[in-house]
């Protein structure tokens, strides 16, 4: 059997094979893409003077890798992710890799793609990213996931109490979370939608 059951988008867009080895190298393959994917999502960085953690596009993939894989290959998709960065490619915000920058200060967040891809997977499983209100639903979780784990590492890290956590690790990112939220949000009905208007019309 696949790694994920034919209950999210991909797995309507790429329906299963016939042989258990061809759906293992499907999953595999659209394990590699989403992994590829946030990779590229993290060359869109900015650091700020004030906080130790840049803004980076990596979030978005998240969610959307997350909601189009699944819980349980979107997981397997931000491992495949971190496992490049402990391998030390440069495949981090600012072209960064390695351990270090692993259990440094954006440590927390990257443990929460992980967490958190599994999450909005499990809830897209269930058909809450088929429709813009209940997207929210299935995305949100993934967003609250990964302010909770990276703000927690940076307060054990750095020793600070929980309104410095606040100003410096969810604070500076909501405004541009909350965008990428709206477009995720957007993008998975709208493409659910696509796909029935294009199986309707064959």
């Amino acid at each position: 059997m696949a790694i994920s059951p034919g209950s999210t988008l991909i797995d309507h867009v790429i329906p299963a094979r016939a042989s258990r080895s061809a759906n293992l190298l499907q999953d595999a393959l659209l394990v590699i893409g989403g992994s590829l994917l946030v990779a590229a999502s993290a060359q869109i960085s900015i650091q700020l003077p004030f906080t130790p953690v840049p803004i980076t596009g990596e979030t978005l993939a998240v969610l959307l890798v997350g909601a189009a894989l699944g819980s349980k290959r979107g997981a397997l998709a931000m491992l495949m992710y971190l496992g490049y960065g402990f391998l030390n490619l440069p495949i981090f915000a600012g072209g960064k890799g390695g351990f270090a920058y692993m259990t440094g200060a954006t440590g927390g967040y990257l443990l929460g793609f992980v967490v958190a891809a599994f999450v909005v997977g499990w809830l897209c499983e269930r058909g809450l990213e088929q429709s813009f209100l209940t997207s929210v639903l299935a995305m949100l979780p993934g967003s609250v996931i990964i302010y909770a784990l990276g703000a927690g590492w940076l307060m054990f890290l750095f020793h600070l109490n929980l309104a410095q956590a606040f100003l410096q690790g969810i604070l500076p990112f909501i405004v541009g979370d909350v965008l990428k939220l709206v477009i995720a949000v957007a993008l998975l009905p709208t493409a659910w939608s696509i796909m029935r208007r294009v199986r309707a019309e064959r």
